[in-house]
């Protein structure tokens, strides 16, 4: 962070941010895709635990987990009248994209802008390749040793959550409304809000300390879809094939060739160009079956991303009748500024939020999705803020100490602008 953007709060918040930071990584708590239980795997279950024990030693009323992997904690008013009900959301699971097991962290301090060579996997990292990374020069790093994720997506922003408020609980001085603590599993495979208990929670909105470089301030997320496409072919020995055999992967091959090569792919858009991304090839010659996610920030668009797949599985198989095809499509989670357009003092309060702790506010859309997703389209408005951690879902994940400390220090300024008579004395909606 440059020396315009350091903050005696923030240097306060970073000691211990970084110490839980550290902690939590160190957890595996990697969730799994097509779940039959929540949470879909049992370290978040261990974490949870942990973090039960940190907010009920920090002062938070109510700390539980639930079933459901769920971590709940409230703090009350330190302010008299009628205030809003502020939730604050972090998902406490980590990509299936790669390993979360036996995460080390390595902390480097005042980074000097060279290219970091990992201890394992041959992982460098490069500043030439990630500006984010060369605008890092000074901060205090935390990355991977290589081989594992690291895990700030988003047990930064779990971090960044619970220093901040263990810092309101020690200081009730301080201006805050209600507060409401909820750390979520299974965020990674799109089921962090599906049992988020909103009534429960009984908050008037909500913020996902989900995002990444600094100022960041979302309020727009991709439209998204999953599909499967399954091909059932002909079994027959290799030998005595002759026109008996239909091979169902080399069928899938040809429908993964005919997809556009050079655009409508991760690697060829930007922006708020959308893509069909094939992530998982399975099968045999008797049964094969791609799994893609789909994604746009215009409904129709993402609408005719997924006829594109559909249609071009259909031709593939249309040319071999004795191939039987299923395609399947489900909707994932909506573009959230749909929802929070009639919200616009929820974003207004986080960008003062942010320009208390010194920083400009960026509104950009994300090319991904986060639980306020679903929480806004379930009446929650949920927008996103930022957390300081980079290249998700790589072994090249790292996180700058002082960017949280910023994250951190933007709850705390938070939870002042909801006490202010303009927000206090108003909806959210207003």
């Amino acid at each position: 962070m440059s020396a315009a953007y350091t903050s005696p709060l923030a240097e306060d918040l970073a000691p211990g941010l970084l110490e839980r930071f550290l902690r939590y990584v160190r957890v595996d708590t990697q969730s799994a895709r097509g779940r039959d239980g929540s949470p879909s795997t049992p370290g978040q279950l261990e974490l949870g635990r942990l973090l039960v024990a940190e907010l009920e030693a920090a002062g938070l009323q109510g700390a539980s987990l639930d079933d459901n992997g769920y971590v709940t904690a409230s703090l009350p008013a330190t302010v008299e009248g009628p205030v809003p009900v502020i939730c604050l959301v972090a998902h406490l699971d980590t990509s299936p994209d790669e390993s979360g097991a036996g995460v080390e962290p390595i902390v480097r301090r005042d980074y000097g802008g060279e290219p970091i060579e990992l201890p394992r996997g041959g992982t460098v990292l490069d500043p030439a390749e990630h500006p984010q990374l060369a605008a890092a020069r000074g901060h205090d790093l935390i990355t991977t040793s290589g081989d594992t994720l690291l895990g700030a997506d988003d047990k930064a922003g779990v971090a960044e959550i619970v220093t901040a408020v263990a810092h309101l609980v020690a200081r009730p001085q301080l201006p805050r409304p209600e507060l409401r603590v909820c750390l979520t599993p299974d965020e990674e495979v799109g089921e962090g809000a599906t049992l988020f208990d909103i009534d429960g929670i009984g908050a008037d909105c909500a913020y996902t300390m989900d995002g990444s470089e600094l100022g960041e301030l979302q309020d727009e997320t991709f439209e998204a879809a999953e599909m499967t496409i399954e091909i059932t072919g002909v079994e027959a020995h290799p030998g005595f094939a002759t026109g008996k055999l239909v091979n169902a992967l080399r069928l899938m091959g040809r429908v993964l060739a005919a997809l556009p090569a050079d655009r409508l792919t991760p690697e060829t858009t930007s922006g708020r160009e959308g893509f069909i991304h094939a992530y998982e090839l399975t099968g045999s010659a008797t049964k094969a079956t791609l799994r893609a996610i789909v994604r746009d920030f215009d409904e129709e668009r993402l609408e005719a991303h997924c006829e594109l797949l559909r249609r071009t599985a259909e031709e593939v198989c249309a040319s071999e009748p004795r191939a039987r095809l299923r395609v399947e499509a489900h909707a994932q989670y909506p573009n959230m500024r749909r929802y929070l357009e009639d919200f616009p003092r929820v974003t207004a309060a986080a960008e003062e939020a942010i320009r208390a702790e010194g920083i400009e506010p960026r509104r950009v859309p994300i090319r991904g999705g986060t639980d306020g997703s679903i929480l806004s389209a379930r009446g929650l408005p949920t927008p996103n803020i930022f957390t300081g951690g980079h290249d998700y879902h790589s072994v090249r994940e790292w996180a700058s100490l002082q960017e949280m400390s910023a994250a951190a220090a933007t709850i705390v300024h938070l939870a002042e602008v909801w006490t202010r008579p303009e927000y206090r004395d108003a909806s959210a909606s207003a």
